[in-house]
């Protein structure tokens, strides 16, 4: 996908299974605003560099209308263009499960093209857009927008902040020989 790479330490111990309760409690909404967000991210030990080079984790993959129908729908700080394009994708009613990219430009790039959207007030999901939105992470944004290697180099450096939180011990998770599967 052309993201960043970066150092990750060995012999950590990895979940066996995906916690859906903690990211239900762990991880601000996706209508948070830029206050929740940046509590959300300092109550676990970030700072807004770090929400803000993560958030760009959102570069790829996609949404359910059911995520994004409020906001290219009834708010006001989305560009009308964009706000056209995703009508489209999702129904004023009805479609729950109808899908967009949340960035819409170079959906299966990772890039700083997130950024871009965000200043031109194409922000899928709520959350997205409040990065940029006469706010105190303007100008991080700005400059992703315009610098890549400056977003890169921060985003490999949050990943790794990222990676030592609450870390598992003893006997809990696996260390994994394949990262890219769960060890039998």
């Amino acid at each position: 996908l052309g993201g960043p790479s970066w150092a990750v330490p060995l012999g950590w111990r990895d979940a066996m299974f995906p916690n859906a309760m903690g990211a239900a409690t762990d991880l601000p909404g996706l209508r948070s605003d830029v206050d929740r967000l940046v509590a959300g991210f300092a109550a676990k030990g970030f700072t807004s560099h770090d929400l803000a080079a993560l958030s760009n984790a959102n570069t790829v993959g996609m949404a359910r209308c059911l995520s994004f129908r409020t906001r290219v729908y009834c708010d006001n700080d989305v560009s009308p263009m964009f706000t056209s394009q995703m009508r489209q994708a999702c129904p004023s009613s009805g479609g729950d499960a109808a899908i967009a990219p949340l960035d819409s430009v170079t959906p299966a790039e990772f890039d700083n093209r997130y950024y871009r959207g965000l200043v031109a007030s194409a922000g899928l999901l709520r959350s997205d857009q409040e990065l940029f939105n006469n706010g105190p992470l303007d100008t991080l944004v700005w400059l992703y927008s315009a610098n890549g290697a400056t977003f890169t180099s921060d985003f490999a450096a949050s990943m790794v902040r990222l990676r030592n939180i609450s870390p598992l011990t003893g006997a809990a998770g696996e260390v994994r020989l394949n990262c890219r599967k769960v060890n039998s």
